[in-house]
């Protein structure tokens, strides 16, 4: 107790104490506290940004026993799974698990899928009949082309793709000319005119290689996956009358370019090859090149390897 006369000292406070924030009325105003310093509060996030430590160490043993988890199932019952799966879903469905990639990899599952989606009054080449499907050779190429006979969406999506007039073709940059060849058809109007065929193998991305290095068909399977037309496309064009084209087969084509004709009422169809890819964005020097010309053009098309009227490989 502190003597007469005197004040008493004032208490010190304990070590650690937490001092008590002063509370002032005028404090709380709209222009201070808003609802978004609630709404967009977050109790896991400290001050600075960061997440708290605690938290952290939460969520990260909540996902390792997550990932710990899980069952596996026989191979059996994905290819039963597979039964119901429309052809535009085959992609997604191999990327659940491998053994569901696996799956689509077996001949069962090919044949199963041309078996359900045949039908007698489809219109299809020699090949691609049931008594030609037995064969494993090809096995999937052949029925991934005849699923655009047969299955409407995938024949709807040709007919949805838009003309070469108008879009050009940029993906056969840097592709090789594996095979040209020329042949007179009639028009319409029985009017001769003339077809100019420019086979190409498309450039495979760089980071193909890498990213599907351990991702092949089982040996088993191989003879099933083998396509000689993989990457291959068609470019298709039609002229009024023949025109003289160099040998460009084994070359690589570097430019596309269409224009108006010099009639003004046709297309003018402009291509460019060389010995060596075009790298690094740079543009192809034509000089240096063999430029083919033709003039005028009725029609230009480009048939992927799956198109109905692409000539696939008789080695199919």
């Amino acid at each position: 107790m502190a003597p007469r006369g005197r004040p008493a000292a004032a208490a010190m406070p304990r070590r650690g104490a937490r001092k008590r924030l002063k509370f002032r009325a005028d404090d709380v105003c709209s222009e201070r506290v808003t609802v978004a310093d609630y709404a967009n509060s977050d109790p896991a996030v400290v001050k600075s940004g960061r997440v708290k430590k605690a938290v952290a160490n939460a969520v990260q043993q909540e996902e390792d026993a997550e990932g710990g988890g899980g069952e596996e199932y026989p191979i059996d019952i994905w290819l039963l799974l597979a039964s119901y799966i429309r052809p535009e879903d085959i992609v997604r469905f191999s990327l659940i698990c491998k053994k569901a990639w696996t799956v689509t990899c077996t001949a069962a599952f090919w044949t199963r899928l041309y078996r359900r989606h045949y039908s007698l009054d489809a219109y299809l080449p020699l090949r691609l009949r049931p008594e030609s499907m037995e064969k494993l050779h090809c096995l999937r190429a052949c029925v991934i082309r005849s699923l655009f006979h047969m299955y409407e969406p995938f024949a709807a999506r040709l007919s949805r793709n838009p003309a070469i007039p108008d879009s050009t073709p940029s993906t056969l940059k840097n592709s090789r000319c594996l095979l040209f060849w020329c042949k007179k058809i009639v028009g319409n109007r029985q009017e001769a005119m003339w077809e100019f065929n420019f086979k190409f193998k498309k450039q495979s991305p760089r980071f193909k290689s890498k990213c599907f290095k351990g991702l092949q068909p089982p040996v088993q399977y191989e003879e099933v996956h083998t396509n000689p037309d993989q990457d291959c496309c068609l470019l298709q064009i039609t002229t009024f009358n023949f025109i003289f084209v160099p040998i460009v087969m084994g070359m690589t084509f570097t430019l596309f370019s269409i224009s108006v004709s010099t009639d003004m009422r046709h297309h003018r169809v402009r291509l460019v090859f060389q010995d060596t890819p075009v790298r690094n964005g740079k543009k192809p020097r034509v000089e240096q090149g063999v430029q083919v010309v033709l003039d005028p053009v009725h029609s230009v098309r480009l048939l992927d390897w799956w198109h109905p009227q692409y000539p696939f490989s008789p080695k199919a």
